[in-house]
């Protein structure tokens, strides 16, 4: 028994799956791809037009309040912590999917649903915490890969029940807390780290790395959303500060990583191509999630699920394996990315807009799923190419401050869609409408990515001509 404590303290195999554990419990809700006809349908006899413009935006205002302070707090807290909190609002999401009902009932479902997924930051975070650097590139592969896994078998095993066994979405959502109850209950047994990526840094410092030590390169390989650093810490590091000033003033530490965080964003968007790849991370990462949101609605705008069959749960396990495959592929493919990479977003953007334009102007449900299959699988190429190129000479603290900012500017972008297209207090626009607008969105973003590529690839044509001219003159 002491052997198994000592290995279960020390090892990182251990915190290791455990993490997966809870990943694959959380992330295998099968429930998940029928929500919006179970809201329609009878067990809660919702309208479309309440689901769409009343229910759905109350989790983009909910994620947007709590991201930023959740962020903060993960890394103040060290991680467990919230993965508890996370556990304790899957659990509140799905007795209230289950049992309540109204439209207020629904709206503060997705209140808590919002608190889940601010709180996903801590999975991805925790691992990091409490294995060497050296073990990142393997945990991050295993963290990613169990949480593909358990949404594929989620996808596949909705649909089979819905399709073939005809089970109730009452009785999917029931499957989904159970699975969610056992991802609670395994957070329980991890352990608790005892640094943090700020405030409670290995040096003690509670900064980031400053630039001469942020050159660390990652492999491109790496699935999007998962920063790992493959490099270890210097050795040589010095002897850490003494707590005694943390001690008497934890405010004022508290206030020193903030402005370090400051600093280090001025510092990392002080770069163009960072610049310019973040703005693209933002822009499309807010039009994706919010097709994500509503391509439900649309689906069942196009085949209402009290006359057709549905089939979501087979289209979402398609998507997520083309998805997969994509973003791998993106590790095997040798192009100059800084000379290229603009062009790639530009012209994928655009078949992103065609799409969405498909699912907008077609009646037929299976060119509605086909364009959302095209639609997913560019983007995860997309994210895939940005995330590698964005940290490719960050260390693991940068490119996670980074990521954490990005993914707000998204937010805050995705906000505002959905106040003016979606809320009834704003346009409150039919699905079909808004559909034929997020085509338009992101064809701006190809057209913008287009002409910057086209300047880019010409502007470095123009310099080598002018640099062979100059050579051959001598």
């Amino acid at each position: 028994m002491d052997c198994w404590k000592g290995a279960a303290g020390h090892s990182w195999i251990y915190p290791t799956i455990i993490i997966c554990a809870n990943g694959f419990f959380s992330t295998m809700r099968p429930s998940e791809a029928f929500l919006t006809p179970y809201l329609t349908g009878p067990d809660k006899n919702l309208t479309i037009e309440e689901v769409t413009n009343q229910i759905f935006p109350v989790w983009t205002y909910s994620y947007l309040a709590l991201l930023f302070p959740v962020f903060l707090i993960t890394d103040y807290v060290r991680y467990k912590p919230v993965l508890l909190l996370q556990g304790i609002s899957f659990i509140i999401t799905w007795l209230l999917l289950l049992f309540a009902q109204g439209l207020v009932a629904m709206q503060v479902v997705e209140f808590f649903y919002g608190m889940v997924t601010a709180t996903e930051v801590a999975y991805y975070a925790y691992i990091y915490s409490v294995v060497s650097t050296d073990r990142y590139q393997r945990v991050t592969s295993y963290c990613r890969s169990i949480t593909l896994v358990a949404a594929t078998v989620a996808a596949v095993l909705g649909q089979l029940l819905v399709s073939l066994a005809d089970v109730s979405y009452f009785h999917l959502h029931a499957i989904t807390l159970a699975s969610v109850s056992l991802a609670f209950v395994c957070s329980f047994f991890l352990p608790m780290p005892q640094q943090s990526m700020f405030f409670h840094s290995k040096d003690g410092s509670g900064t980031l790395p400053g630039p001469d030590k942020a050159a660390a390169t990652l492999g491109s390989d790496r699935p999007s959303g998962c920063p790992e650093d493959t490099s270890s810490a210097p050795a040589d590091r010095g002897p850490a500060p003494g707590p005694q000033a943390g001690i008497a003033e934890p405010q004022h530490h508290v206030l020193r990583v903030l402005v370090q965080l400051c600093k280090d964003l001025r510092d990392c968007y002080s770069s163009r191509k960072l610049l310019y790849w973040s703005l693209w991370w933002a822009l499309a990462t807010a039009g994706f999630n919010q097709v994500l949101n509503y391509i439900q609605v649309l689906w069942d705008f196009r085949a209402p699920s009290h006359s057709s069959a549905v089939y979501n749960g087979a289209v979402e396990a398609i998507a997520t394996f083309l998805g997969s495959a994509t973003s791998m592929a993106v590790g095997y493919v040798k192009v100059n990315w800084d000379l290229s990479g603009e062009l790639a977003l530009g012209i994928f953007s655009a078949m992103d807009a065609g799409s969405l334009f498909l699912m907008h102007f077609t009646d037929n449900i299976w060119a509605c799923y086909a364009g959302y299959l095209a639609f997913k699988a560019c983007y995860m190429l997309l994210i895939t190419i940005a995330t590698f190129q964005i940290a490719v000479n960050l260390s693991m603290e940068r490119y996670a401050l980074m990521f954490g900012f990005n993914n707000f500017v998204a937010l805050v972008i995705q906000t505002v869609l959905t106040v003016i297209v979606v809320d009834s207090r704003g346009l409150g626009l039919d699905i079909n409408t808004q559909f034929l607008i997020y085509g338009s969105y992101f064809a701006f973003i190809a057209g913008v990515f287009l002409i910057r590529s086209i300047y880019t690839i010409t502007s470095t044509k123009c310099r080598n001509t002018s640099v062979a001219g100059e050579s051959l003159d001598h």
